[in-house]
């Protein structure tokens, strides 16, 4: 009897068994069986009629508001639909899927909403930059109303409940945004660790959430705020951060922000025998200027063949030609978009590393070392 209902299950979650959830598995049972009885057509074919936040294969939310933070950035509020949980870690990142012309664009950002476990809104606030298709777009093209796509919110940088007792932020430009999230989060519970913040951007006119650090710095005595406007005082110098923060090497560390900042803050903590305190977020990927020579590859089971070049990774070829990649950081972190070659060869972008047949490769920082098929 177990044996049955065992196979009844596996029967039943078949037709959703790649949906990406963040809900319990009860839910892939119920998105496999109204595939079963829809079928040949899928469950959306008739759930979009309804509402277009129902689907039985992806997750999707609705733009509900976008608010101007700086001149070129602009937070996005979001309505999730069916199946996502709120329930997540306050720095963690969101998978964002939008599609314009024609084509669907994926990129992660950081949400700086709290937590809910009610499917209430999220939020991610964005930094419009001019090598940034995706974040341009959001920042001023995106209106009230836009379906996107959502992937379930990921990433180590997250800050443990309950949290530690002394806590430095260190953030520069827009890398503001996961430590915001854990800002609003700590508030939102009534939690007052030390916190001491030290936050980078060129003017005040450029800080995000710059009146919001200004009330809670007022408001709050346990937060102490430290901007460092570069435009007149230059960027920040770890080798006099006892200037700043005496008791920083005693003190739990969150920093994000340029790659050039988080290395000499790295060097720092490692050089005072603290580097495990230390937490970091790196929104880029450092890359070197070693890449693949570029190729053909086919992406067997969408039965799609693309052109790439050296410096196109598989995961932005895949997207580019219309097929749903699994992904997460985009950076080479989470696995998240890691799949089977199942011929041919990759290289990784940032050390040149070459992968072969039978390996699985991470898409996001691979790109094609002539021609190469991958299983998806």
């Amino acid at each position: 009897m177990g044996g049955r209902l065992r196979g009844l299950t596996r029967w039943s979650e078949a037709p959703a068994r790649d949906v990406e959830t963040a809900t319990t598995p009860k839910v892939n049972v119920l998105r496999g069986l109204a595939a079963r009885a829809t079928t040949p057509l899928l469950p959306d074919d008739y759930l979009k009629l309804i509402n277009p936040l129902w689907s039985a294969r992806e997750l999707r939310g609705v733009v509900v508001d976008v608010r101007r933070e700086t001149e070129d950035s602009a937070t996005v509020i979001i309505k999730p639909g069916w199946g996502f949980s709120g329930n997540y870690l306050p720095g963690q990142y969101l998978g964002i899927g939008l599609r314009v012309d024609g084509r669907w664009h994926w990129r992660s950002y950081s949400l700086t909403s709290v937590p809910q476990t009610d499917g209430k809104n999220v939020s991610i606030t964005v930094k419009a930059t001019p090598e940034g298709f995706l974040s341009t777009h959001l920042v001023n093209g995106v209106t009230p109303g836009t379906i996107v796509r959502l992937a379930s919110p990921k990433g180590d940088f997250a800050l443990p409940d309950p949290p530690p007792s002394q806590l430095l932020f260190i953030s520069a430009g827009s890398g503001i945004t996961p430590i915001m999230g854990m800002l609003r989060t700590l508030k939102a519970r009534g939690e007052t660790p030390d916190i001491v913040h030290i936050h980078s951007a060129r003017s005040a006119e450029d800080v995000i959430f710059y009146d919001e650090l200004r009330t809670l710095e007022k408001d709050q005595p346990n937060y102490r705020l430290h901007l460092q406007l570069t435009a007149e005082m230059g960027k920040i110098d770890f080798t006099e951060l006892d200037d700043v923060v005496g008791d920083w090497s005693g003190r739990s560390a969150w920093a994000c922000g340029p790659p050039e900042m988080l290395d000499a803050a790295e060097e720092a903590w490692t050089e005072a025998g603290v580097r495990d305190s230390l937490h970091l977020e790196r929104f880029t990927i450092a890359r070197t200027d070693k890449g693949g020579e570029g190729g053909t590859v086919l992406f067997k089971k969408s039965d799609k063949t693309v052109e790439v070049d050296g410096a196109t990774s598989i995961l932005q070829a895949g997207e580019d030609a219309g097929i749903q990649m699994p992904f997460g950081c985009r950076m080479g972190i989470c696995q998240s978009c890691v799949l089977p070659l199942e011929s041919g060869y990759v290289r990784d972008i940032r050390s040149g590393n070459e992968h072969g047949e039978g390996d699985r490769i991470q898409t996001c920082i691979s790109t094609a070392s002539g021609d190469c098929t991958i299983d998806i």
